[in-house]
C-alpha cells in the first residue's frame, strides 16, 4: 500500500469502518488503561468471506428503530492477593431497545435455552405471553440483581408522574455471562447510574464491538471476547426483510475455534490466557426482524442461532449459559372489537430468515474475536487478542479470504 491516494479496496474499508472509528472517538474516556486504541477492522472488511447481504452498519441496529447502548468499567490492576470489592473492574452494561427508548408496548418475542445454566430474568414471561416490553440488557453474572431493579427504576422516572399505567409490563429482561476470569465479579461495581446512563445512551448506528459493555471481562476460545453484531438484508423476493443479530459471548475451547469453515484454533496454539480457562462458558444472543412473525414462529428463529453458534466451534459445554432471545419489532392492530389484527409470514416462507440468523449469528460472533483488545485482570490474569494478520493468513492458506484488505 502506497502513500499516494487510496485505491478503490481502501476506499471500500475507509468507508466501512470511519463510522465506528467517529463512535469509539466519542466514549473512548471510558477505557481507562486501555484508551491507547488502534482501530482494528471488522472480519468482513479484513477479508474474512461470510454468505449472505449485510445491512448499512452490519449491525442489529440495521432492523429500523434498533437501539443500542454500552458502558465499559475498566480499572485497577489486578495483583494476587486482592481481596473481593478492591478489584480490578473490567465489566459493564449492554442495552438493546427493539423499537427505541420511547416505546412502551409489548412486542412479540420467544427464547431458547441450548443449555441453561446461565439467567436471563422475564424469560418465564415471554415463554407464558409470546411477548415482552423492552429492553435486552447484557451485563456480568454478579451485576443481574442491580441492573434488573435499575430499569425498573428507570421507567418509573421516565414515565412520571403517571408511571403506573406502564409497570404491569415491566418485567426486565436483563440475561449474563460470566467475567469473573477478569473482573471482581463479587465486588458488585456495576451501580444503578451505570445502568441509567447505559440506557440513555443508547441509539441507533454504529454498534461498538469486543470488549466493552457488558462483554468487557469475557473470554471467547481462549482470546478476548465479548460484544458482536452482524445483520442480513433478505432480497426483495423475500420479502426484504432485516435480520439482526448482537452476542455477548463468553465459551469455547481454543481447538475448536472455526473462522469460515477453517480450523484457526487448532494453528494458532500461542496467545493463551496467563492461567487456565476451561472449555465451558455461556453467550446470550439476541436475534431482532421487521419481519411480521408469531411467537412460536420467533422460537423457531431462535433455535436456529444454535447453528450459527455452531459454525464457529461453539459446543453449549456442560455449564454453559447458552440463552437466546428472538424478537419482531412489528405487532398488531387492535379493532374496534378488541380484536388483534395481524399480518404474518407463512411457515413456508421462514427459511430465508433461518438462514440471515445463522450466518449473521456466526459474524457476530467472529466480529467480537476481531473487535477484543488484549485485557488484563483479576489476579494476574490476562487475555489476548485474536491475531488478525495470523488469522488472515491461515484463511489465505486455505483460499477463504476474500482479497478485500491486501496483503501485508
Amino acid at each position: 500500500m502506497t502513500a499516494s491516494m487510496p485505491g478503490e479496496t481502501e476506499q471500500r474499508i475507509v468507508a466501512r469502518i470511519l463510522p465506528f472509528i467517529l463512535i469509539f472517538g466519542l466514549c473512548s474516556t471510558a477505557y481507562g488503561d486501555q484508551a491507547n486504541y488502534v482501530f482494528k477492522p471488522r472480519a468482513r472488511d479484513a477479508g474474512v468471506p461470510f454468505p449472505g447481504t449485510v445491512g448499512k452498519f452490519n449491525a442489529i441496529t440495521d432492523v429500523p428503530e434498533v437501539e443500542v447502548g454500552h458502558i465499559t468499567l475498566i480499572s485497577g490492576h489486578g495483583t494476587a492477593g486482592q481481596s473481593v470489592g478492591d478489584g480490578p473492574v473490567r465489566t459493564g452494561v449492554t442495552a438493546i431497545f427493539p423499537r427505541g427508548k420511547d416505546f412502551y408496548q409489548p412486542l412479540y418475542a420467544a427464547t431458547f435455552a441450548l443449555n441453561g445454566v446461565g439467567e436471563l430474568t422475564g424469560k418465564a414471561l415471554i415463554d407464558e405471553y409470546g411477548e415482552f416490553v423492552g429492553p435486552i440488557v447484557t451485563t456480568g453474572t454478579g451485576s443481574v440483581g442491580v441492573v434488573r431493579d435499575a430499569i425498573i427504576e428507570w421507567y418509573r422516572d421516565r414515565l412520571s408522574p403517571r408511571p403506573e399505567q406502564f409497570f404491569p409490563y415491566v418485567i426486565p429482561v436483563v440475561g449474563e455471562t460470566w467475567d469473573g476470569r477478569l473482573n471482581d465479579t463479587l465486588g458488585f461495581h456495576v451501580t444503578r447510574q451505570n445502568t441509567f446512563d447505559t440506557l440513555s445512551g443508547a441509539s441507533g448506528g454504529p454498534v461498538q464491538e469486543g470488549n466493552v459493555g457488558g462483554g468487557t471481562g469475557m473470554v471467547l476460545f481462549h482470546f478476548a471476547g465479548g460484544i458482536g453484531t452482524s445483520s442480513r438484508v433478505l432480497r426483495a423476493e423475500e420479502g426484504g426483510y432485516t435480520v439482526g443479530v448482537i452476542v455477548q459471548a463468553n465459551f469455547g475451547k481454543r481447538e475448536h475455534l472455526l473462522i469460515a469453515g477453517v480450523p484457526v484454533g487448532e494453528l494458532i496454539t500461542d496467545h493463551t490466557p496467563v492461567k487456565q480457562i476451561d472449555e465451558d462458558g455461556s453467550i446470550i444472543i439476541t436475534v431482532a426482524t421487521n419481519a411480521p412473525l408469531l411467537p412460536h414462529q420467533l422460537a423457531r428463529v431462535a433455535r436456529r442461532a444454535s447453528h450459527g453458534l455452531a459454525r464457529t466451534g461453539g459446543m453449549s459445554g456442560n455449564t454453559s449459559g447458552d440463552i437466546f432471545i428472538a424478537f419482531s419489532t412489528q405487532m398488531p392492530s387492535r379493532t374496534e372489537g378488541g380484536l388483534l389484527n395481524h399480518e404474518y409470514l407463512d411457515s413456508q416462507d421462514l427459511n430465508p430468515i433461518f438462514t440471515a440468523t445463522v450466518h449473521a449469528t456466526e459474524e457476530a460472533i467472529i466480529n467480537a474475536l476481531f473487535a477484543a483488545r488484549d485485557m488484563s485482570g483479576l489476579a494476574g490474569n490476562k487475555v489476548f487478542a485474536l491475531p488478525q494478520e495470523r488469522t488472515l493468513d491461515i484463511l489465505r492458506q486455505f483460499n477463504r479470504t476474500t482479497n478485500l484488505r491486501p496483503e501485508p
